[in-house]
Order: structure tokens, then sequence, then C-alpha cells
């Protein structure tokens, strides 16, 4: 095998970053409807209540619980996105190209993050 078929991504290494895209995004949806339920859940419960978040003790730990639901909720739409722009990358035949150098990303980084963009000398240091 020479150097430049290990670049280019076999038919199998297409299917198998689709298949792991679709169970991605399956899941992704799923975790949306989930969390869209119990913020729904949470905003019904308070209007049945009169909240006065100064003087309850319960308000506080209310308004925190809808945050934190709203911000779990907000990272898995964004998960989504790139969830999506990982399919189209893949539809234009650009899926495993880091989008800084342009070399292969490792099949192994994509395996662990199916949506990662770089390889991993270009990928950003810290947290996200």
């Amino acid at each position: 095998m020479d150097d430049s078929s290990r670049d280019e991504p076999s038919g199998y290494a297409d299917a198998s970053a689709r298949a792991r895209l679709a169970a991605d995004r399956a899941d992704t949806l799923a975790r949306t409807a989930a969390l869209m339920r119990d913020f729904d859940g949470i905003v019904a419960a308070n209007a049945l209540v009169a909240v006065d978040d100064e003087h309850d003790p319960e308000g506080s730990s209310t308004a925190f619980e809808r945050a934190h639901v709203a911000a779990l909720l907000n990272r898995t739409r964004e998960h989504l996105d790139e969830v999506d722009q990982a399919l189209e990358r893949l539809a234009r035949g650009d899926y495993g190209r880091c989008e800084r150098c342009g070399e292969p990303i490792p099949a192994e980084r994509l395996e662990a993050r199916p949506t990662a963009t770089t390889c991993v000398p270009c990928a950003p240091a810290g947290p996200r």
C-alpha cells in the first residue's frame, strides 16, 4: 500500500463514519427531546405555584435547575449542528481532513470524536 492510499478514505471508512454520525445524530435528537420535556416540566411546575425567587427557598434552586437544563439543551443543539456539519463534509468528500493543515485526521481521533475538524496537532489547547 502506498502513502497516498492511506490519505484517502475508503468506502468502508465512509460507511463507518456515516453510521457513527447517524447514531450520534439520533442520540443527540433523543437527548434534545428529553431535555425539552424536562425544561417544559420545570416551566409548567413553576406556573402552578407563585414563586418568589427572593423569599422562597425553592425559588433559587428552581431557577438554577431551569438555567442548567437550558444550558444543556443549548449545548445539545450545538452538538447537533456539529454532527450535521460533519455529515455535510462527508457528502462533499472533505470529512477526515484537518481544516487547518489539510492533513488526514487519524481514524482513532474520528472514532473518539466523529465531529472533529482538526488533527491533534492543530486542535486548540484547553477546554472548549
